[in-house]
């Protein structure tokens, strides 16, 4: 077993597909793939596991909250805008990679469709 997993960003497995919990739904009707690449233990760091993946939406605006979790993301198309609740709002896009740390809470605003690297840690 290698210790070194190049990302594909764009996987050639199937994507599980899903959609906006109805609770977090502002706007619009966002459809989600996801390609899970990666998923470890890490109980020596604190965290139960770490995740790693591409994960594409539709245009929409949605409520995202991290409660517990550590998010890294690297935007590879599209264009987001997400506002911190109480605080400052930032637009992202290709290139651009931003974390959100426990107890984020926000809303984030798919306004191209988007795809990104995630690295979750939970």
């Amino acid at each position: 077993m290698s210790l070194l997993l190049p990302l594909e960003t764009f996987p050639s497995f199937a994507a599980k597909e899903s959609t906006a919990a109805p609770d977090r739904l502002l706007e619009g009707a966002p459809e989600y793939k996801t390609w899970e690449l990666d998923c470890a233990q890490a109980g020596a760091a604190g965290w139960n596991q770490i995740r790693t993946g591409v994960w594409e939406t539709t245009p929409g605006k949605t409520i995202s909250m991290k409660v517990e979790t550590f998010e890294f993301c690297h935007i590879l198309s599209g264009v987001c805008e997400i506002a911190e609740e109480g605080g400052a709002s930032h637009v992202f896009r290709a290139g651009d990679s931003f974390v959100m740390k426990p107890g984020f809470v926000g809303t984030w605003t798919t306004l191209e469709t988007l795809r990104k690297i995630f690295v979750i840690a939970s």
